[in-house]
Formats: structure tokens, sequence, C-alpha cells
């Protein structure tokens, strides 16, 4: 039966699989990535059992690409993009350029064409989309200056190499090596025509999007959501995300991740953002796993004992020069060292469009069949480095706060009130809040993650600290506050915000938002004293509206 559904027999195995062995490396405390990629070699066809569907896995890996760079661009605006272009775009470029060249030299080594080795080092030189925006959200670094720096130097890198794709095939006889056969089918002004054109479409689509996509999607999703469907608003937000990347790939030539960040980000600036992120969540995770699943079934665990040497170099040049690269080209911007520290991390690995390019050298002629099983392995092991590499700078974040005399993560500048309030959340609902707590005079300061709009809030001479709930709850002197309010929509987060802060103060009167029932009781469990679900408090306001009009 599985050979006959073999959609069906990918998506449920793969994803049983990669809970199964993700919540054991949880148990652990390692990375529930590590689970995931397990999971794919597991189910690969370089080891025994079943073999899932590889091409069926790809594409399912890709909507997860495209949802989550939706919902990247969902909490980014055009404004945070233009603030970094003056680091992201130099930035990007050289780093790519380093990658490229100590590949390229590795490939000669090897005796490969030079071609094959510049290819090579592309391959290495681009991060992974889902690993880098992944370690910013488990951190909620990404409404912070690291974060919009690093989602900057992607969307350079994602441009570059949709260039790159478009010009190897018609540098093929040159990367291999043929100058004679390369100068009879393109001369240099082919080449310079053809790098205008690809720039030209980029240009086109963020044209486009600007000036009719910003117009027509918070339109249709403003229309849609007035009738009253959430199953309709649903699926207007996934018809959104999917159809604006597969039109921008067909259409424009852009891949299918550029266009669902620029889907997402001309929707950031409609009021139903929030809510279309939270509907695209669950969907955007589930693929998410299956990208990391996928990466696992291309693995051949062999070449781990076959060519050790090769795949040490090749980690190497990913996790050691690529992030030295970076770090020290931000350093060079007078950026502090925890943005270049963050930035390095980030870039420590490699992804989905490494897979491209180095598949697209094999059949051009140049890259050897090696080229791949070092790729291949080198992107398994950096991912699976990642998460240490971010675990290591969590460490370092108090010494670097020390450092740049900062307010931020773990070593914020703890608070000195006492028998304050403090509110986790500044979005809209947090923000109708404060101003309520301001007008009662009650004491109180607010964590946000968005430096904006801490920005906002001192600027009306209220206390806010920056970054996550988690993280700068030790620093709201939370041993000597009065109460809790958490207003932030995700109640995984909420949930584990209340658990730390009930740990740190057993007095502490807490109050959190709900969006469903099942929210409700988990924060409940967790030691909130009362829980305000939304939908149910404008049920509860209806109905007494209504009988304060029926009374006598």
């Amino acid at each position: 039966m599985p050979h006959d559904t073999p959609l069906i027999s990918t998506i449920v195995i793969g994803l049983c699989l990669a809970f199964l062995l993700g919540a054991l490396a949880q148990r652990f405390r390692i990375s529930p990535l590590v689970g995931y990629l397990l999971a794919g070699v597991a189910v690969g066809p370089y080891t025994p059992g079943f073999v899932a569907d590889q091409a069926l896995a790809h594409e399912l890996a890709e909507i997860g690409v495209i949802l989550l760079m939706f919902g990247v661009g969902l909490h980014f605006s055009l404004k945070d993009l233009w603030s970094v272009r003056t680091i992201a775009v130099p930035g990007a470029i050289a780093q790519i350029g380093v990658a490229t060249l100590f590949g390229a030299v590795f490939g000669v080594a090897l005796g490969w064409p030079i071609g094959a080795g510049i290819i090579f080092g592309l391959a290495l030189s681009v991060a992974s989309t889902v690993v880098l925006l992944r370690a910013l959200e488990e951190r909620q670094l990404i409404g912070c200056e690291r974060g919009r720096i690093a989602v900057g130097w992607l969307i350079v890198e994602d441009i570059v190499m949709i260039l790159a794709l478009v010009l190897l095939p018609a540098l093929g006889p040159l990367l291999s090596g043929d100058a004679a056969a390369a100068a009879q089918s393109f001369g240099f002004w082919d080449i310079v025509t053809i790098t205008f054109l690809t720039l030209g479409k980029v240009g086109a689509f963020v044209a486009f999007m600007l000036l009719v996509g910003r117009k027509v999607i918070p339109w249709l999703l403003d229309y849609v959501a007035e009738s009253g469907s959430r199953e309709l608003f649903r699926l207007a937000v996934l018809a959104i995300a999917l159809g604006v990347a597969y039109a921008a790939a067909e259409l424009f030539g852009v891949s299918f991740a550029l266009g669902a960040f620029f889907a997402g980000m001309i929707l950031s600036e409609s009021a139903l953002s929030q809510q279309a992120a939270s509907e695209t969540l669950p969907l955007r995770d589930a693929f998410a796993v299956l990208f990391f699943v996928s990466v696992g079934m291309l693995f051949d665990p062999s070449i781990l004992l076959r060519e050790p040497v090769l795949v040490l170099l090749t980690v190497l040049i990913i996790v050691v020069i690529k992030s030295l690269a970076a770090l020290a080209i931000v350093l060079a911007f007078r950026r502090p060292l925890s943005t270049a520290l963050t930035i390095a991390a980030s870039l420590a690995q490699i992804g989905e469009f490494s897979f491209i390019l180095v598949g697209l050298g094999i059949s051009l002629g140049p890259v050897p069949e090696l080229g791949r099983e070092l790729v291949l392995a080198g992107a398994i092991v950096s991912i699976l480095l990642n998460p240490l590499l971010f675990m290591a700078l969590d460490r370092l974040e108090p010494w670097l706060a020390r450092r740049e005399g900062r307010a931020d993560g773990t070593a914020l500048v703890p608070s000195q009130q006492r028998g304050h309030t403090v509110l986790v959340g500044g979005g809209r609902i947090g923000h109708w809040v404060a101003d309520e707590l301001e007008r009662l005079g009650v004491p109180f300061l607010v964590i946000d993650q968005s430096d904006e709009v801490v920005d906002k809030l001192k600027a009306r001479n209220i206390e806010a600290l920056a970054g996550s709930g988690i993280a700068a709850l030790n620093a709201a002197n939370l041993e000597h506050a009065k109460a809790l309010l958490i207003t932030i929509p995700d109640g995984f987060e909420a949930g584990r915000i209340i658990t730390k802060a009930r740990a740190a103060n057993d007095g502490l009167n807490i109050v959190a938002r709900a969006r469903t029932d099942a929210e409700a009781e988990h924060l409940t469990n967790n030691g909130a004293d009362f829980v305000v679900r939304g939908a149910r408090k404008v049920a509860d306001a209806i109905v007494e509206g209504l009988a304060a009009r029926s009374a006598p």
C-alpha cells in the first residue's frame, strides 16, 4: 500500500519518525534538529528499511521554506530592510567571495577544474534559510538589529544565488576549462546581457510588489476578513503566500523564498498581519520539519568513513572560514561584537541553495560526484553544529552585554523598581494596557523583543527592556514585583514565561492572554492566576451590553 501512496507515506513516516527522534534528542538536551536529520537518514536510500520518495520530500520541504520566509516577511518592513542595506549588501557579497575563493582553492587542490572549484565554493558560501531563521526565531532576534542584518544578509545571498544559477549554464564551457567553446557560444556582452536581464527581473518583481501588491494583497485580506469565515481567511493567507511565491518564480525568475518574503513584507502593513502569522504557524513548523528530513535523506553516512579528511576540511570552510569572514566584515563596519558573533553563527551552515548549485555543477560537467557528497556531508555536520554555536553565544551574552554597556539579552540592566507590574508584550494589546497603567499611575515596566517598540516607550519615560520574555525576566526584578501581565499571542512562550516567573516569585499575581480554551487551560496549569480568553471576553461584553440595554 505505501508504494501506491508515496506522498502519504512520505509525510506520515517522515513526520512520525521526526517526532520520535526529535523528542528523544530533546530528552537528552540536544537540539530537535538532530532528530529530524537522523529521521531523514533513516528513511533515505542509504540505510536499510523504508525509503521515502526524495523528490516528493524535497518539494514538501520547499513549501516549508516558502511559509517560513512568508512568516519572516510578516514581521519585517521595508524600512527594516532598507536600514541594513549598507552592511547587508557589501557584507554578503564579500563573505560569498571569501568562501568561494577557499572552495575554489580546495577544489583545485583535489585536481578539479577551476570552474568546479568555483561552483563548489559558491555552494559552501550560502546559508540555509530554514536553519538561520529557526535559530533567530528561537531567540526572538528577528525584531532586533542583529536579526534584521541577518535577514537582509540572507536576502542578498538569495539574489546572488539566483544570478549564479542563471549564469552558470551560460558559463558551462568556460567553467569546464574549454575557453574556446565558451568564446564560441557566449561572448562578454552575452554574459553582461544575461546579468542585467536577471537583475532586471528581480527589480521588476520588487517594483510590481510595491506598486500593485502593496494595494491588492492587504485589500484582499481585509475583504476576506469581513466575510467572517476563519476558514476562508486561513485559505486566503496560504493562497497569498504560495501564490505569490509561485508567480515570482514562474513570471520573474525569482526564487520561491524571495517571492514569499516580499509577500509577507507587503502584508505586514495590514492590521491583520499578526492574525495571518498565527494562521500559518502550524503548517510552517510542520513543513520546516520536512525540510530537515529531506536533507537527511540525501546524506550517505559512508562518506564520513571513506573521506574523513575531506569532510573535515569542507566543514572548516563552512563553519570556521565563512564565519570568521562574516565576523571580520561586520566588525569592519563598526558594529558591536555581539552583532558580529550573531551573524557569524547564523551563517555557519549551508542548505537548500547549496544542493541546487552543486547539482547544477554536476549536470554541467565540471563538478565530480565527490563534490555533491562533500556538500551534503558539510551541510549535515554544519546544521548539527549550528545549535551548539548558538548555545556558546548564549553563554557569552552576559559578558558581551557588560562589554558593550547595553541592556540586552540575559545581561539586561536590572530594574530597580519594587511593587511594580511587569508587562510582557508591547504590541497592540500591550500598548493599550500600558496606556491604561500609565493613566492609573501604576508603576510598571515593559518587555518586548522589538527595539523600535522599546525605543518608543523609553521616549515616553516608560521603563522598557528589549529582548524575549524569557531572557528579559531576569532583569525585571520579579522577586519584588507585584504583578505580571502577559499579552503576547504565543501560548507556548507565555507558558514558559509563567513557569519561570512563578518559580521566581510564588506570590506574583499573573494575568495572561489566551486565544482558545485549550490555551487558557495550559496557561492556568503553568501557574497563571487569571487568563483572559479574547473571544469569550467579547461574548461576555456583548451579553452584558444587551442586559444593560434591556434593564428597566
